[in-house]
């Protein structure tokens, strides 16, 4: 039995559906409570239906899934009374970073600088949060389009369990880009590594 089958045996009898409700899952999971590999769920769920239909669903299951969970942070935090200092940490944080306006969202999809985004967009009092979600969809589509994509070409060349290995391989290669480019670039911005 290989990883896919492990994971999705729980939810077989769901198909399709009980698929994208654990990729869906997941990904609100990781948008409110703890980093929990998204990707790597994503892949397995193409594995499951390896068809450009199934993998558009999936894309729109990440983005509808990330939308809710970073805006049921923002609006948990929005409820809570956040001292103004921490609030002035933040700013000051963002301030740090190459991109510090609304379109951080999207260069968080590539290289993670902010952990819990609807915290930050409930506290920095100058970002639009229409805005915010513009990047957080674009930057969906655009990182699980690639995803996509590449495992589209894997699977075309191979057979299925070693395509879905071959993708894992290449979304953990990206994982560890994105995190050393997030390293570097809080390097150079002077900020605690």
């Amino acid at each position: 039995m290989n990883l896919s089958e492990l994971i999705y045996s729980y939810l077989g009898d769901y198909g399709d559906a009980g698929v994208l409700l654990c990729v869906f899952i997941i990904f609100v999971i990781d948008a409110v409570v703890f980093p929990a590999l998204p990707e790597i769920f994503f892949i397995l769920g193409y594995d499951y239906n390896p068809t450009p239909l199934f993998g558009i669903l999936l894309i729109l299951a990440a983005v509808v899934a990330e939308l809710v969970g970073v805006f049921t942070l923002y609006f948990i935090v929005k409820s809570v009374q956040i001292p103004k200092k921490l609030a002035r940490i933040v700013e000051k944080y963002v301030d740090f970073l190459l991109v510090s306006d609304e379109k951080v969202m999207l260069v968080n999809r590539i290289a993670p600088m902010i952990p819990f985004a609807g915290a930050f967009i409930a506290l920095i009092e100058s970002w639009d949060p229409k805005k915010c979600a513009f990047y957080i969809v674009i930057g969906c589509v655009l990182k699980y389009g690639v995803i996509l994509m590449a495992s589209s070409f894997f699977y075309s060349y191979f057979s299925g369990d070693t395509a879905l290995k071959v993708t894992v391989f290449f979304v953990i290669v990206i994982i560890g880009i994105s995190l050393a480019a997030s390293y570097v670039r809080k390097k150079r911005a002077g900020l605690d590594v």
